[in-house]
């Protein structure tokens, strides 16, 4: 069960992170660059020791302190956009033995922005393992054609699903697109797969900015579709 804490999510670039605990679980959300504020995410199971760091953005320095000795498992990147890859290589290369996961459309160009290679392509159905936990990863195309969610939904950890969104969900509206077509089918991949599926004490995660919940957010969703933005 998540634990009481004082966890809000609210976290700046050179600022403290915030941290949580959810069954064995701790999430470390920390915000990097000042001018992009990219959020990145540590996962740690406590039983285990395994950790996995979902977008390894920027300052791998800051990030490297963060993971500390590991073992870090995997890094996952949540999608193909520059500002969510920057210290790829360098976490990469002070943890080799880090698996390198990004959602399949996307991964050729990961791998051509970074010169890392992305080890294991994912899509519907795959798994991401934090020790005894597992991230369900959801494709959410529009943002980009790989972007992905991750999601921890278990109750043995916590009451409530969370779910890590990368670009494509922030408190306010879905990510940005270039098209009417990928807003549609942003949208299309919201509606069905998160705010179909989820129930609104869901958790979210995302790539910049504060977290919310599923509920806060529910009495919005047809207003961003007809806003088309």
């Amino acid at each position: 069960m998540v634990s009481t804490d004082d966890y809000t999510g609210e976290v700046s670039p050179g600022g403290a992170p915030d941290v949580r605990r959810a069954g064995c679980l701790t999430v470390t959300k920390v915000a990097v660059d000042p001018d992009m504020s990219n959020n990145c995410y540590l996962l740690h199971c406590r039983e285990t020791g395994e950790r996995v760091l979902v977008d390894a953005a920027a300052e791998p320095e800051r990030l490297l302190e963060l993971i500390g000795e590991g073992p870090l498992t995997s890094i996952v990147t949540t999608h193909q956009h520059w500002d969510h890859h920057r210290a790829l290589a360098a976490v990469k290369a002070a943890h080799p033995g880090a698996t390198v996961v990004a959602g399949t459309p996307d991964a050729d160009a990961i791998e051509e922005q970074t010169g890392v290679d992305v080890e294991r392509r994912v899509g519907a159905g795959d798994k991401v393992a934090v020790g005894t936990c597992d991230l369900h990863v959801i494709p959410l195309a529009g943002h980009t054609p790989g972007s992905i969610a991750l999601l921890l939904d278990d109750e043995a950890v916590s009451a409530h699903p969370h779910l890590f969104t990368g670009d494509s969900l922030f408190p306010g509206g879905p990510g940005r697109t270039t098209s009417p077509e990928d807003f549609t089918s942003l949208m299309d991949d919201l509606e069905e797969k998160v705010f179909g599926r989820l129930p609104d004490a869901t958790w979210f995660y995302p790539g910049h900015g504060n977290d919310s919940t599923l509920g806060a957010e529910r009495g919005s969703v047809a207003e961003w579709r007809a806003r088309g933005w």
